[in-house]
């Protein structure tokens, strides 16, 4: 995707304070942090949301979790908590049309969310 935020981080055509990255997937700092501890963990292959997830996708979906769990050991929110929050669609607060889970922690978070 020629436009697409998310792909220009991953092509290094944009900066991005990188955190983790695999050969599937890149982790990195949130420039509008929600939280003390905000990283988005995305696919380096464009993939639009939750719903343009396809079967094949599953080594990806993994790699996703394994990262997250890797970034919470990391940043040293694996003992207290941390929320993983990915949203779909234009109404759920989705900003940019590539696949992205935001890992958020380092201060109690609130429930219900929203």
């Amino acid at each position: 995707m020629g436009d697409c935020l998310f792909c220009s981080i991953v092509s290094g055509k944009i900066p991005a304070t990188i955190v983790h990255e695999t050969d599937k997937t890149i982790a990195f700092r949130d420039v509008n942090p929600r939280a003390p501890v905000h990283v988005l963990v995305i696919p380096k292959e464009h993939i639009d949301s939750l719903l343009a997830i396809k079967a094949s996708h599953a080594d990806i979906i993994a790699d996703i979790h394994q990262v997250v769990q890797a970034v919470a050991r990391q940043e040293k929110v694996d003992e207290k908590g941390f929320r993983m929050v990915v949203n779909n669609g234009k109404d759920s607060g989705q900003a940019v049309g590539h696949l992205h889970y935001h890992v958020l922690a380092g201060r109690k978070l609130g429930w219900p969310p929203g």
